[in-house]
């Protein structure tokens, strides 16, 4: 017998809940509070209906081409997020073992740490990022096609991609913390 949690996700997925009215609820949010922050169409509380209708149109148009496309996201975002969330577990869990033998404030201990330096852990993030985006296969709905330079195969591509992070990130360790 079926679990009720099981069969109600099953019929979910059947509506098309996790294909598409989710991802465009998450991308109407993320506008609206991008459009609220960026003030472009004057003070937020004076424009909520208009920063409203933009994020939810701008919202549909983005979740509208995987349906015209016939790309399909079921797939991938729950392993995508899934690799999101253990690597943000993973930060989370190290911040609180470092906290136990760092005296309180550990925020303002990191950034006396890394002082103006700030730029080695948006690209620690970008490249995290950039490896979860891979790892889940989300990476094939950009380039559906694969990766086509001048004839080469794919995997070449991503090794010598990935053989490259791997020395840039070894260049910026060493770059950065040279200067102690």
């Amino acid at each position: 017998m079926v679990d009720p949690f099981t069969l109600t996700i099953e019929k979910l997925k059947g509506t098309g809940f996790f294909e598409f009215l989710l991802p465009f609820m998450l991308t109407a949010a993320i506008f609206y509070g991008l459009l609220r922050k960026s003030k472009i169409f004057g003070e937020p509380e004076r424009n909520v209906a208009v920063n409203a209708i933009v994020g939810l149109t701008a919202a549909f148009m983005v979740w509208s081409y995987p349906v015209l496309a016939g790309v399909s996201f079921v797939d991938k975002f729950p392993t995508f997020f899934a690799q999101a969330m253990s690597a943000m577990l993973v930060v989370m869990v190290g911040l609180l073992i470092t906290s136990m033998f760092v005296p309180p404030d550990l925020p303002s201990k990191i950034m006396e740490k890394i002082g103006g330096r700030l730029w080695i852990i948006l690209v620690f993030g970008i490249l995290v990022g950039s490896g979860i985006l891979v790892s889940s296969g989300l990476i094939n709905v950009f380039f559906p096609t694969g990766i086509i330079l001048a004839g080469i195969p794919e995997d070449v591509v991503m090794t010598v991609g990935v053989i490259a992070l791997f020395f840039i990130t070894i260049i910026i360790m060493v770059w950065g913390g040279g200067k102690t």
